[in-house]
């Protein structure tokens, strides 16, 4: 895999990176641990969605130890959220993007983002754009408070103690692999810089549907230290190596940890809801909390994992036991041409 650590530092010399995490397991094995530019191997990097497959892995353990389950109806543990016509919504829905509260209500701010009761608040009061359940459209901001409050309600604590615990702790990553930072870390995170091009790019967007402008995530977004520390758990910070250490132990023992049975590693990654995404007009198919196929947009089906809108991506491949995960300080939105070119190298 030397190829790999030579087209990193290419894009890092070439200036089109800043900064590279890449890692690869293969059957819970370390084969890939990269990196170029001026980034420990073990610095955190904020990764924006690619931490929306952290925030479901933690749902799919607490399913695995009984705390709730896919069809528990979220209003069951979170009786506010069952207003306007949302009782029905299950944690299923919530994983599949289909619960219909994909956006944040209008005036929400940055610093809102970081008051978790006050954003709970806001998603339980909310009525849904769709019967729960019967479309899907993407929950870019959402998807981290409901499923983080389903919990934080299942199991009494805060949905980054629970990935403490549950998931880095065993696996040995407790100190790279982070929802909301600690505060006593923070200077150990990366510092992002935006890629050229994404304030005007941002300018000719608009309104990203569901999401103000102004709550697009861009560098500074990456940056700022409340956001970094609240739990906003659509997004995350962490390592590469951490997140395909996560990835490697949900497709079986990693170091004697594994995170899921095979049965179940099978449920949650089977297509769960295939549909029009109705605010951005694509075809989409879900598993349970992670989109199917590569990030690089090539669909095999037994390939599973989430994108950043910052360009960062991690994937697995129940096939060929894979596990890889790119992290990268240059935020460039929506541009996913650096994994592009680093996935051909793995096969």
């Amino acid at each position: 895999m030397n190829t790999i650590q030579k087209t990193i530092d290419t894009l890092v010399e070439s200036g089109v990176e800043s900064g590279v995490q890449v890692a690869v397991y293969r059957h819970g094995e370390l084969v890939v641990d990269a990196t170029a530019g001026p980034l420990a191997a073990s610095a955190p990097v904020y990764s924006a969605s690619t931490g929306k497959a952290v925030t479901s892995t933690v749902v799919h353990v607490l399913v695995a130890r009984g705390a709730l389950s896919y069809d528990t109806p979220i209003a069951s543990l979170w009786p506010e959220f069952g207003a306007h016509g949302k009782s029905a919504a299950t944690v299923r829905h919530a994983l599949t993007h289909t619960v219909g509260v994909p956006a944040v209500p209008d005036g929400t701010t940055i610093e809102d983002l970081c008051d978790w009761d006050g954003m709970c608040r806001a998603i339980a009061d909310s009525t849904p754009w769709w019967e729960p359940g019967t479309k899907t459209g993407y929950h870019s901001q959402t998807f981290g408070w409901i499923l983080g409050e389903v919990v934080r309600r299942a199991t009494g604590k805060p949905v980054s103690q629970v990935l403490r615990e549950e998931i880095a702790e065993p696996l040995g990553i407790a100190d790279e692999l982070y929802l909301g930072v600690p505060v006593p870390e923070l200077d150990r995170v990366a510092t992002l810089d935006n890629a050229p091009g994404n304030a005007a790019m941002l300018a000719a967007m608009g309104d990203f549907p569901g999401t103000p402008r102004g709550l697009l995530p861009d560098a500074a977004y990456g940056n700022r230290r409340d956001v970094l520390a609240a739990d906003i758990p659509a997004g995350g910070t962490f390592s590469a190596r951490a997140v395909a250490r996560m990835y490697a132990a949900l497709l079986g023992e990693v170091d004697g940890v594994r995170l899921l049975s095979q049965e179940q590693l099978d449920a949650a990654t089977a297509p769960a809801f295939t549909g029009i995404d109705q605010l951005m007009g694509n075809p989409v198919t879900w598993a349970l909390g992670y989109a199917k196929g590569r990030p690089d947009g090539s669909f095999p089906d037994s390939s599973f994992g989430m994108v950043g809108i910052n360009g960062s991506a991690a994937f697995a491949d129940t096939s060929s036991g894979l596990a890889f995960a790119l992290t990268k300080t240059r935020f460039s939105m929506g541009d996913i041409s650096t994994v592009q070119q680093l996935l051909p190298l793995l096969d």
